[in-house]
């Protein structure tokens, strides 16, 4: 191998490794709260795994299957496939919505908790959707 051809390989593998440290790369707060998460045990069983994703100046930014622009009805069908032909205001449907906004109202309580976090605000999971082949922006 020419001494070009090496150089050139040892920067592609110095760049990939930054790329994937800075891709994969946790906060030990993130890390920690996210680990308090893990540890209950509703948390862990509910289909769907509420993450902190960031914390700054005491604001915790936290992953939802929800937001206004993509309401409840559509993760629940996502998350509980039976749900997939019920209207938004079937009992099953709102009975199912109660239990993820306590779900929800659970982890974020937990992250409340620390002594690090003042506020926790919501953003939608959307790499979750596009996971399950859901364009978040769509109607």
């Amino acid at each position: 191998m020419d001494r070009f051809t090496r150089n050139y390989l040892i920067i592609l593998a110095v760049l990939a490794v930054i790329v994937l440290v800075w891709v994969f790369y946790e906060s030990p707060d993130v890390a920690r709260l996210n680990a308090k998460l893990s540890e209950n045990a509703e948390l862990v069983d509910y289909p769907y795994r509420f993450r902190v994703l960031g914390l700054e100046n005491g604001v915790a930014t936290m992953s939802s299957p929800r937001s206004a622009s993509f309401p409840a009805y559509r993760a629940l069908a996502i998350l509980y496939p039976q749900l997939r032909n019920e209207a938004p205001d079937s009992p099953a449907m709102m009975e199912a919505q109660q239990e993820m906004a306590r779900v929800q109202r659970m982890a974020r309580d937990i992250v409340a908790d620390s002594e690090d976090v003042s506020r926790v605000v919501w953003v939608l999971d959307e790499n979750w959707l596009l996971g399950k082949g859901i364009d978040p922006s769509l109607p």
